[in-house]
């Protein structure tokens, strides 16, 4: 049984670093793309930064979620469960926002 434990702790380990480096470097471009697009006054910068910054919560909300995999005190859970409740709560306005950007831009009269 500790083989197995020492196993599954391992690999979880290294699915939580691959998806905190992934959404770290989702968010990271998604921000590069973001000031280009700004300085080049694209009217969907707004609607690419929010998809990018979603899609790099969504990685890091995954790794947060493997982390409950290997807590071992209650203390623990609680901080991992805020940590999720907090990144839940910034993807669901972020969709929000990503919505509305889309219902905005549909709105936009043809030049």
């Amino acid at each position: 049984m500790g083989i197995a434990e020492h196993v599954l702790e391992s690999v979880v380990s290294w699915a939580i670093l691959l998806f905190e480096y992934v959404g770290v470097a989702v968010i990271a471009v998604a921000g590069v793309q973001g000031v280009w697009r700004y300085v080049r006054r694209d009217p969907l910068t707004r609607l690419t930064l929010a998809k990018g910054l979603a899609l790099g919560l969504e990685f890091k909300l995954g790794s947060e979620i493997l982390r409950t995999v290997i807590v071992r005190e209650f203390r623990e859970i609680g901080l991992v469960g805020a940590i999720i409740l907090l990144r839940a709560a910034l993807t669901v306005l972020i969709h929000w926002e990503i919505k509305n950007e889309e219902q905005a831009t549909t709105e936009l009269p043809k030049q």
